[in-house]
């Protein structure tokens, strides 16, 4: 625990404080996080250096306002090697930086994580779609590990990765040993994965094959496949290969089973879009029109906050029906007395891609076809053949 900066009675937490499952609230098929104090930790780099504290966060961190940092500094919720400074305090390469903050996670869709095998060194789940793997931008225990610790005492786990916006198999590692097996066995092209998905359009038969290199935009967070401009120029993308078939169609989507032989950032989203079959409810690949969450004001760099240090112009007094739920509002957040963060409205839905199997050397590891894989009167027989 990190000392309480302003005010007895406040717990902040730090990454060492587990999830436990009184943290978690679930509402209108989300899952929610109670807010909760948290130290951010951060260490002064070369190109801060120089700067006063003030103008480094207002620079640096631009979601809210110079005269929030100001009081920040004055209250001590912004603090250097663990001690309170003046506004004009000018930081040092290296040095520690704590902000002490009232932290709102955004909700995920609240499938349940089903274990679907529990062995001693591995275990496997069924990860619902939207859910993070691992803490990262503001999730930190709305996530797939964090949900685990939190409700069934899973830790630590070692793991792969899966995009949030995708469900399906996950496995984890139990053990470091099992875990660099696990990576030996990524790194010789020794593992096959299998995803399934439900795309626009009747898929042709037969095994198709998608051979083009992905290039991924970070800035933009989505991917191109790369067309040659001709002879003797040099590729960007990186060499990707995808095996398509179709297990089944209705005549408008058809659902098809996907293996990635290279494993590039969206690569089975942009290479079924090249091949004109898009995911049927990818927003990202289905128009050049699409605007990305991180763009919409919803990430922590981006909140909007009041310009009022003191956030007097807030009514803590009202809640919306999202904020039902019992929590102690802060009163210089910039996000209370809602329950989630600013932009996270709530639309968001799974993508209509799944991970099936994953398949090593002496190893198969299973997970239930999603319930949108099945068109019409398909069996589940015919599903999994």
């Amino acid at each position: 625990m990190a000392a309480p900066p302003g005010g007895a009675g406040i717990v902040w937490q730090t990454p060492a404080n587990p999830p436990e499952p009184h943290d978690y609230t679930i509402r209108n098929g989300r899952r929610y996080v109670r807010p909760y104090y948290f130290e951010f930790i951060s260490h002064v780099k070369n190109r801060w250096a120089g700067k006063t504290i003030v103008d480094l966060f207002t620079d640096e961190f631009k979601g809210r306002s110079r005269d929030y940092y100001v009081h920040a500094v004055k209250c001590g919720r912004l603090q250097v090697d663990g001690q309170m400074v003046h506004t004009d305090y000018i930081v040092k390469s290296s040095q520690k930086i704590s902000h002490f903050l009232h932290r709102h996670e955004p909700p995920v869709l609240a499938g349940d994580i089903s274990i679907l095998q529990n062995e001693v060194d591995v275990v496997t789940i069924c990860k619902p779609a939207s859910v993070p793997v691992h803490p990262c931008g503001q999730y930190c225990k709305n996530t797939v590990v964090g949900i685990l610790q939190a409700e069934h005492g899973l830790t630590p786990l070692f793991l792969h990765r899966l995009d949030r916006l995708v469900s399906g198999l996950l496995i984890f590692a139990k053990n470091a040993y099992r875990a660099e097996c696990f990576r030996q066995q990524i790194e010789a092209g020794l593992l096959q994965k299998e995803y399934v998905a439900k795309v626009v359009g009747v898929f042709p038969d037969g095994e198709q094959t998608v051979d083009a290199n992905v290039n991924f935009n970070a800035r933009d967070g989505r991917s191109t496949v790369e067309i040659s401009g001709g002879a003797g120029e040099e590729p960007n993308g990186k060499q990707a290969l995808t095996r398509f078939q179709r297990i089944c169609t209705d005549g408008t989507h058809s659902i098809v089973l996907c293996k990635p032989v290279t494993g590039r950032t969206h690569q089975i989203r942009v290479h079924l879009k090249h091949a004109s079959y898009p995911i049927a409810n990818d927003e990202l690949y289905l128009s050049g029109n699409f605007c990305p969450r991180s763009t919409k004001g919803t990430s922590a760099s981006k909140e909007i906050a009041p310009s009022d240090p003191d956030n007097s112009a807030v009514d803590h007094g009202s809640k919306d029906a999202e904020t039902d739920v019992e929590f102690d509002i802060d009163p210089m957040c910039t996000n209370c007395p809602n329950l989630a963060p600013a932009g996270y409205d709530g639309d968001e839905e799974g993508l209509w891609l799944h991970c099936v199997r994953y398949t090593g050397p002496d190893w198969s590891y299973e997970c239930p076809y999603p319930d949108w894989a099945f068109l019409g009167s398909v069996s589940t027989k015919k599903m999994k053949s």
